[in-house]
Order: C-alpha cells, then sequence, then structure tokens
C-alpha cells in the first residue's frame, strides 16, 4: 500500500484537491480595502491626534498642565508655554507630538483635565517623511477641525465621562464638557 501510494503521489494529490477545492469554491476571506470596503473603526478607536480647539475663542483649550507630558510613556509629547502676567494662566506656545513615536494607549487623552487633547478615529493617514508625522500645534489643531466637520454626531469622548465613575470625582471641565 504504501508503494502504490509513492508510486502515484496520492498524498500530493489529495493536497492539490483541497487547495483547488478551496480556491474554486470558498467564499475570499479577505477584505478589498480601500477599493470595494470601507472599514468602520470600533468604538473607542485611537487614531490621529488632535488638539481640541475652543468654540468660542478658537484657541487650543489645552491649560499647559503638563500632565499628559509626564503620563506618556513614550515621551513623544513636547510641551513650551509662557505665564501670561495680566491673568497669571498659561498659555502653550509649543504643542509638538511625534506620532512616529506614539504607542496610542490613550494615556494623554484620560489624563487631561480640560480635555483638550483627543485621539480621534481617523486612521486612514500617512506618512512618507519623518516630518509629515511631527505634529506641530497648528497641525493638531487642523487636525480637529477636519475631524470635527466630517463627524455626523457629536464627538463623545470616553475618557470625558467615564462609565461607572462617580461624576462628583471628575474636574468641572469634564462634568460640563459636551465634546463640539
Amino acid at each position: 500500500m504504501r508503494l502504490i501510494e509513492r508510486i502515484f503521489l496520492l498524498e500530493i494529490f489529495k493536497g492539490l484537491a483541497l487547495t483547488l477545492k478551496k480556491f474554486l469554491f470558498a467564499k475570499p476571506v479577505t477584505i478589498q480595502y480601500p477599493e470595494k470596503e470601507k472599514v468602520k473603526p470600533a468604538p473607542g478607536f485611537r487614531g490621529r491626534h488632535a488638539l481640541v480647539r475652543d468654540p468660542e475663542s478658537g484657541n487650543p483649550l489645552c491649560i499647559a498642565c503638563m500632565r499628559c507630558v509626564k503620563v506618556c510613556p513614550s515621551k513623544c509629547i513636547y510641551i513650551e508655554y509662557e505665564v501670561e502676567p495680566s491673568l497669571k494662566k498659561r498659555k502653550i506656545i509649543r504643542y509638538d507630538i511625534e506620532a512616529i513615536r506614539c504607542v496610542y494607549c490613550g494615556y494623554c487623552e484620560e489624563i487631561c483635565p480640560v480635555n483638550a487633547v483627543v485621539l480621534t478615529e481617523v486612521f486612514e493617514y500617512l506618512g512618507f517623511k519623518r516630518e509629515e508625522l511631527y505634529f506641530t500645534k497648528e497641525k493638531l489643531l487642523q487636525n480637529w477641525d477636519e475631524f470635527i466637520i466630517q463627524q455626523k454626531r457629536p464627538y463623545l469622548n470616553p475618557f470625558w465621562r467615564p462609565r461607572g465613575y462617580p461624576e462628583k470625582m471628575l474636574p468641572v471641565k469634564k462634568r460640563t464638557f459636551t465634546g463640539v
């Protein structure tokens, strides 16, 4: 029996028959992205970074508390600020994120007391040079503007009002923020 199997190569033909069956009659598993099918990101997906713009003033919401810089495990956030003497408030001069180094953990988004930094649901972005994935303050604000325009619903970040967390324990800005 073993001699007949070796002479007629039965195992090889069984394998080829299985391959031909799967090739001709099985439904393909591959998603034809982006030509035919668009992938919808899962809820809570963390994509391209953005700096939230205040709708009234047009300035970024960031108060330069530096919490995002301290909590970032990959050390990819750089902030410079100045203190306005008349208001005794910090004003950001530079807010940069190096997206190549980012691990998209969302810690910066979670710890921000004023909801200034966001990881949007945009995942279709790329760069051929390192500079294209280095987001400056202006580029981060532009990312927010582009993202909020394409939203068909008000943006709801799960870190702005986490489920199961007592509302009185949230900072005031996180209690009242609606997401637009």
